[in-house]
């Protein structure tokens, strides 16, 4: 069975764009994937956070994946700090990786012409390269990712080629999986750019545990344009073709199809029913997650998973040593 690696930053709630571009597709590719899920609390620190609400937020990550179904039978669940040969390997790969590669990181760029002054930390740097040890410990065959991630999923592929030609065929070289739809879901008020936890306002973003009074006024207030036509044009019509990528995620719908539905209803109709969907898709979604946050379950699945992860890491990072001449021979 193919393996396939993914993480997720316990640095806010998740939202509905998180559901629809990662955790929904984690569900279907359980049966087909070995599949190994961390919450990378390490990439976490690339900005200061608050020790208290982040060992919360890490639980609560598990508690939701759970809740979305998610079988910890069939998925290794772990924290990426829990195993010390994360930052192991990031740093022998950060001596195979080139300040020039790192500085053309399309995030890294955006977000150093953001910052106004010299307060941003290294680790904003050097994290595509913690994120490559993530993957290659685990010697994963895919890795599934937003369209923004692709690049760093190209860095990890290099450094896995440069390391396998300087020491031997060592590292597996992972290929990104980049669903058709969904691989960004849009914010609600402002549709032409990603939805995130972080906005000021939180009417462009609905989290998993949102009120479901309120998320279904977020859908119903959500930005569209002048036209009265319910169509997938991303270029012209950016609110409706976002409100219908997360129509037909949830219903297991085509665009197509939506479309001829709602082909001479207008943007009212179409958007009450889609809250209603969101609602529906929510409701059990939350009742699971409360029923699992009390339980002991999270720590359950956590060891265990820590004990699976941990092994396959150490003996890959031991060996990555031996290959470039670290420590004693023994």
């Amino acid at each position: 069975m193919k393996r396939m690696v993914s993480g997720i930053k316990p640095t806010g709630e998740l939202t509905l764009g998180n559901y629809l571009g990662a955790i929904q597709n984690f569900v279907r590719f359980q049966d087909d994937y070995e599949l190994f899920l961390f919450v990378a609390d390490l990439h976490a620190l690339t900005t200061p956070q608050n020790k208290t609400v982040l060992r919360k937020r890490i639980k609560d990550v598990v508690a939701m994946y759970l809740a979305c179904g998610l079988n910890p039978n069939k998925v290794t669940l772990f924290v990426q700090s829990e195993i010390p040969a994360h930052s192991q390997m990031s740093y022998l790969f950060e001596s195979h990786s080139y300040v020039g590669e790192l500085s053309r990181m399309t995030q890294y760029k955006d977000k150093i012409a953001k910052n106004t002054n010299d307060s941003m930390h290294v680790s904003l740097f050097t994290y595509p390269v913690l994120m490559a040890a993530d993957i290659l410990l685990y010697d994963a065959d895919f890795v599934p990712v937003g369209d923004d991630q692709k690049q760093h999923v190209e860095l990890t592929r290099t450094i896995a080629e440069r390391f396998n030609h300087r020491h031997g065929d060592f590292f597996v070289v992972p290929e990104p999986i980049i669903p058709p739809l969904g691989a960004r879901i849009m914010d609600l008020q402002e549709p032409t750019k990603k939805m995130s936890k972080s906005d000021i306002s939180d009417k462009g973003f609905i989290l998993l545990m949102d009120d479901l009074a309120r998320t279904k006024n977020k859908i119903k207030s959500a930005v569209t344009d002048s036209d009265t036509v319910v169509r997938y044009d991303v270029k012209n019509k950016p609110g409706i073709a976002n409100l219908l990528t997360i129509y037909a995620l949830l219903s297991d719908s085509s665009i197509e199809a939506l479309e001829r539905k709602y082909a001479s209803q207008s943007y009212q109709a179409f958007k009450s029913d889609l809250a209603d969907v969101v609602e529906q898709t929510l409701a059990p979604i939350q009742a699971k997650y409360k029923e699992i946050i009390t339980s002991p379950l999270v720590d359950q699945v956590l060891d265990e998973g820590l004990a699976k992860a941990s092994d396959i890491a150490y003996k890959k990072v031991r060996k990555a040593n031996q290959l470039l001449g670290l420590g004693r021979k023994r």
